[in-house]
């Protein structure tokens, strides 16, 4: 178990800056405007030559109890009191304010081990922007610029002395055991709601609002004797209504995600059917090749009316991605969550399955003879052998001659054709046609003399028969 750091603070002072500083990544989403970090945010900062803590990003505490600013406030508070440090993060350039005040008085209520940290001192007299805080007193005041990484390693040294051996934070590992699971839909569907019920605790917010969740959140969790890494992602809006800059980075990590991911579970909301921008978000996981869930939310309020009417939308509008399996669930009541795992299962073995040569040599005859491909200006493609190319998803790479006349019906008999042979449920499957070049072709066969005197009497020979 790593210690645990927790960064706090009110809105727009740097902490999601610092958090990438010292876990040196991207994974926090930065931007100037207050408010952009809403739900906890963990990482591992790993020194060289020391030993590694874990890092929780928060929102900013605006000191209010109501709507998303007191969800955020509840989300940062809880983060402060599972951790073993609590870093104070305040703006060196706009000093205390009234809101820092009260900030600090919640933490010392809360009793738990706290440094303050003077962040954006570049281009200041430090030493100034330091004493504007000596009223809160702090023995230890590190100041840094996160943005330009000054005083980071300082920072780090300070808090490795304050930190106890062992802690309580799980370290997001890379197990290849474990199910890389992805939340996406549009916003509002029901993917924070989803997570927190499979966890059993309010660890992302979940709101009315539409996009509310800003930033991709990965969770590790263990259900059944079974790892997952569940990942909340932000809704995916049409371009035309996407303006803010912020929603448009959000669209960017959630297409991280799915590239990032094993399994893409795609939530629609069951009241308003399938949109066109759920097909959308459909597109982007088919691009990324990922397995596929589809998960109808939502459905515990409608009437069987409805529910028939849901079903028609479902068959009729996501037939492109008829292999796929739609489970029916209540995000909010936690129906259908079973049967969603069991999908899930389902998928990730199909897309990681491992295939050998002469299995799919064998399954390309049998297609072949079992339906030949079409005659073209006198000519028929030959499928020779076929052999595995990768996995998640599935690839085949068949070699043979003529293949570029293949029609695409045709191509996607084979995909069907082999997703029903391996039953392949739930992921997408790739074919890769490789002709055999011609080992003459551009190359002119040079006679020599010899052969040139042969052809002139055999020529002198014929019209003397004539």
């Amino acid at each position: 178990m790593l210690p645990l750091v927790a960064l706090v603070g009110r809105p727009n002072v740097g902490k999601s800056t610092l958090f990438n500083a010292l876990t040196r990544t991207r994974d926090a989403l930065v931007h100037d405007q207050p408010g952009v970090t809403r739900d906890r945010h963990y990482g591992v900062c790993r020194p060289e030559g020391q030993r590694a803590f874990a890092v929780v990003d928060t929102g900013g505490i605006a000191g209010e109890d109501e709507g998303l600013v007191g969800a955020t406030t509840r989300q940062a508070r809880a983060a402060a009191e599972e951790a073993d440090l609590v870093l104070f993060i305040v703006d060196g350039r706009e000093g205390a304010s009234a809101l820092d005040d009260d900030i600090l008085k919640w933490l010392r209520k809360a009793a738990r081990p706290t440094m303050l940290v003077v962040n954006k001192t570049d281009g200041l007299d430090v030493q100034a922007a330091l004493n504007d805080f000596a009223r809160y007193g702090f023995s230890d005041v590190v100041p840094v610029s996160s943005a330009h990484r000054q005083g980071i390693d300082t920072l780090i040294d300070s808090v490795l002395a304050k930190l106890p051996e062992e802690g309580s934070a799980e370290e997001l590992d890379n197990d290849p055991n474990r199910i890389r699971v992805a939340f996406i839909g549009r916003p509002n569907v029901g993917k924070s709601t989803l997570v927190n019920r499979l966890l059993g605790e309010e660890r992302m917010i979940a709101s009315e609002v539409p996009g509310t969740t800003r930033d991709s959140v990965a969770i590790d969790m263990e259900r059944d004797g079974r790892l997952y890494r569940l990942v909340d992602t932000a809704g995916v809006r049409r371009k035309a209504k996407v303006e803010e800059a912020v929603e448009k980075f959000s669209i960017i990590k959630t297409l991280q995600a799915i590239e990032q991911c094993q399994v893409a579970v795609v939530l629609i909301d069951a009241s308003e059917g399938v949109t066109d921008q759920d097909a959308s978000v459909l597109g982007y996981a088919l691009d990324a090749g990922r397995a596929l869930v589809v998960a109808v939310n939502k459905w515990d309020g409608l009437t069987d009316y409805q529910r028939q009417q849901a079903e028609n939308l479902v068959v009729r509008k996501l037939g492109f991605v008829e292999w796929a399996e739609a489970v029916r669930i209540s995000a909010k009541h936690g129906s259908g969550l079973r049967e969603l795992f069991k999908a899930i299962h389902r998928a990730h073995a199909s897309a990681t399955r491992e295939f050998g040569t002469a299995e799919t040599t064998k399954a390309l005859e049998i297609a072949y003879e079992t339906n030949p491909p079409p005659v073209v200006r006198g000519h028929v493609a030959k499928l020779r052998f076929a052999h595995p190319g990768g996995s998640n998803p599935p690839t085949f790479i068949v070699h043979g001659t003529r293949l570029r006349t293949l029609s695409d019906s045709y191509r996607r008999y084979l995909e069907n054709f082999f997703r029903k042979r391996f039953k392949l449920v739930g992921t997408p499957v790739r074919f890769v046609f490789k002709e055999g070049s011609n080992p003459y072709e551009g190359k002119k066969n040079v006679l020599t003399e010899k052969q040139v005197a042969k052809k002139r009497r055999l020529i002198r020979h014929v019209k003397r028969g004539k």
